[in-house]
């Protein structure tokens, strides 16, 4: 018979647990596929890119003004201007032979992007620039290659585009346009299986009778998993029956990278996912019981050389445990360091304990009041009450080596909303 309401035979410390996920997670890999530019971002780049080309591919003028030869200008000013003959006119994209050549005491009128003509080495801005019939007269000098964007400025061929194992953004998604980069080699997204337990739960939607309970955690952290890259698979939600969780556990094995369960993690009579993954194979569960708060029931391990996941089905509690567990694993399986995060400085509003040893993890609102900041901790704490998430905009963590801190102590949090601003 299992003993249950025992409690756990051995917490982890939250610092040894995550050095046990690097040791689960570091012999993931994961493919690499091509993809075309429009559906990189967010990929990751599975090999260095390099410039094919120059960027510019000619020198080409980066104003709206006429292209010159610098050494004409020289001297020029409102008061003694030089004068230039007006000879043509370039446009970008125009054929660079259906632009005149410029020799000195000569002008072309450029557009922005146009092929720089031969002979010219400057651009003059049209603002300092009078213009009659047939010629020009500029008023400031300009220095050779001044207005100009020169061939291979921007890139040369063969330049590092995007270093391998770089998140693909926006911007590198524009880079690689502008080099005529079509497609991209990348790792494949993680693949993430989702499994809710739980005989009171019930999907979002259903006709609620009296002892159920909303599933609230599964599309909070199906989101999550969307938020940074991952394809989920939702397994649904299923009673607490354990022949019927280790069926699910094996189909979500199957068919992902790795699984993730909610609910049934603790130690009571009927929390049966430890026991259903540690019968699926070895070593099973590597840690479970993690001494943080909250989220203390959170744990992983190993099935058929694949990670998983458990999590309580609390949905602060779960949303620890991502964003301490999951998250960073996600990370570890594309090669990419953690995100820097957002971060502020404010006054305590009232004491937080903390029991020793363990990592604790406040819901705070941050209010600025003029040039200060100041950091309420919630009152209601509970593990279940997902108004805390909502309501708050910060979180706070206090290390197990502290008791905590005191009321007008200045704490640094965590921020995930904007800061309010006091009212009144």
């Amino acid at each position: 018979m299992r003993k249950r309401m025992e409690g756990f035979p051995t917490l982890v410390s939250f610092k040894e647990s995550r050095l046990k996920l690097a040791e689960v997670i570091k012999y993931r890999i994961l493919e690499t596929i091509d993809v075309a530019l429009e559906d990189a971002l967010n990929m990751v780049c599975a090999e260095d890119v390099l410039a094919p080309i120059d960027l510019p591919e000619f020198d080409r003028s980066a104003v709206d003004g006429y292209a010159v030869v610098a050494e004409d200008t020289f001297g020029s000013s409102p008061n003694n201007p030089v004068e230039l003959k007006l000879i043509g006119r370039a446009h970008a994209g125009m054929n660079p032979s259906d632009i005149p050549r410029v020799n000195r005491g000569e002008a072309v009128e450029i557009y922005t992007g146009a092929y720089l003509p031969e002979g010219a080495n400057a651009v003059v801005m049209v603002e300092h620039v009078n213009k009659s019939d047939g010629s020009i007269e500029v008023l400031y000098p300009v220095s050779p290659y001044q207005n100009v964007s020169k061939k291979g400025e921007d890139y040369k061929k063969g330049d590092l585009v995007i270093k391998k194992g770089t998140r693909i953004r926006p911007w590198h998604i524009g880079a690689l346009a502008a080099l005529n980069i079509p497609k991209v080699k990348v790792l494949r997204k993680p693949r993430l299986a989702i499994l809710s337990t739980g005989s009171e739960l019930v999907e979002v939607g259903s006709e609620l009778k009296l002892g159920n309970v909303v599933n609230s955690s599964k599309p909070m952290l199906k989101s999550l998993l969307k938020e940074i890259g991952c394809e989920v698979l939702d397994l649904g939600t299923v009673p607490d029956d354990l022949e019927i969780i280790k069926e699910s556990i094996k189909k979500g094995l199957s068919m992902a990278d790795g699984v993730i369960i909610t609910g049934g993690t603790s130690v009571g009579e009927l929390d049966l996912v430890p026991e259903a993954i540690n019968s699926l194979g070895k070593p099973g569960l590597v840690v479970h019981g993690i001494m943080m708060r909250p989220a203390k029931p959170t744990g992983f391990g190993i099935i058929d050389n694949k990670p998983v996941f458990i999590l309580s089905g609390l949905p602060v509690a779960a949303l620890v445990g991502f964003h301490n567990f999951i998250k960073p694993a996600v990370y570890m399986m594309l090669g990419l360091p953690e995100e820097p995060k957002i971060t502020i400085r404010g006054r305590l509003t009232r004491r937080v304990a903390n029991p020793h040893g363990v990592r604790s993890f406040v819901r705070v609102r941050v209010i600025r009041n003029g040039d200060s900041y100041y950091v309420e901790p919630f009152m209601l704490t509970g593990s279940g009450l997902i108004s805390t998430l909502t309501k708050a905009n910060g979180m706070l963590v206090i290390p197990e080596e502290l008791e905590g801190y005191d009321e007008g102590e200045e704490v640094e949090v965590e921020l995930f909303q904007p800061i309010d601003a006091a009212s009144g």
